[in-house]
């Protein structure tokens, strides 16, 4: 399973060559919801400076809803410094006087938290992005490049997909639905396979491996040639049948069997890297095709992953 990825720095020129365009709709829904679950559904820091130089009146509203949602952020975060100040300062008072376990225990946490607080506020007011900032999980978004109407379209999604007809409680019960694995595309992904096919850009992913000490490693997986990857994946539009929130859009990736220096590290999924020369075809699917699809997936890149062990 893809564990986590990080989309490329070259992202935009992507698809600008391929002659996309944004789904601004799409986003501000994206952000004003948002708004509402607290960054429950935060998207990359790289995706948000898309805003920064905005050309458009709608782009420029974006990013003023970045903004505000920045704004309300990091009163938040220095809300919770003055907090864990404060009980860092009461606990050093109290050892002043009584060296107790309640005493250390707030000392010891209350200054964990207030070094993460600052370089949380650090990294949100920072303009210069790092490479972090291009990184998504299971939940976070991610732009995915669909085709709908003839037209290339960057969407923001969800990285977990929610399939036809399944509800919000359904998706609970599986929530290993970010990858779609190859020899599954025809039976659980049947409404997709076929039908919704999207391409996720990413320069890197992770896994998590068991290390020889039997405790989970996170590994980092590179292609050598420095290429970006070009991702299947399968995406759906869910839309709310009482009409109140948003339609949610979502994706997967497609895994199949690991290549084989991944397989070397102990895991046992690799997610497929098209040729860029079935782009097209695997964006416009025949339902009727679906032989050729599969086809396009065997048919993939493989170059060698250079790996190393996350920070």
């Amino acid at each position: 399973m893809c564990y986590s990825a990080q989309i490329t720095a070259h992202y935009k020129k992507f698809v600008r060559q391929h002659g996309a365009i944004m789904g601004l709709k799409e986003f501000t829904e994206l952000l004003l919801a948002d708004s509402k679950k607290k960054g429950k559904g935060r998207m990359p820091k790289a995706m948000e400076e898309w805003f920064r130089d905005a050309d458009s009146p709608q782009e420029r509203d974006i990013w003023s809803l970045i903004q505000a949602q920045r704004q309300v952020r990091e009163l938040e975060l220095q809300q919770e410094m003055f907090k864990q100040a404060k009980r860092l300062a009461d606990a050093e008072r109290s050892l002043q006087t009584k060296s107790t376990k309640k005493a250390q225990d707030d000392q010891r946490i209350a200054r964990s938290k207030v070094e993460k607080l600052r370089g949380d506020l650090a990294d949100l007011r920072r303009h210069e992005t790092q490479a972090r900032d291009f990184r998504f999980f299971p939940g976070n978004y991610a732009p995915l490049l669909v085709a709908e109407n003839d037209q290339l379209v960057v969407y923001p999604m969800r990285y977990q997909c929610r399939l036809p007809g399944w509800t919000e409680t359904i998706e609970r019960k599986y929530p290993g639905t970010y990858n779609a694995r190859r020899d599954s595309l025809a039976k659980s992904w049947s409404l997709l396979f076929g039908h919704q096919h999207g391409l996720l850009i990413v320069d890197t992913f992770y896994e998590n491996v068991q290390g020889a000490d039997g405790k989970n490693q996170v590994l980092q997986f590179t292609p050598r040639t420095g290429e970006p990857m070009l991702v299947p994946c399968l995406w759906n539009r869910s839309v709310d049948p009482r009409g109140e929130e948003p339609d949610l859009l979502s994706f997967a990736a497609i895994t199949d069997e690991p290549e084989p220096e991944v397989a070397a590290t102990g895991h046992d999924r690799t997610i497929i890297n098209l040729k860029p020369e079935h782009v097209q075809a695997w964006l416009h699917p025949d339902p009727d095709q679906l032989d050729e699809q599969y086809r396009i997936l065997d048919d993939r890149q493989h170059p060698y992953y250079e790996w190393q062990e996350a920070a």
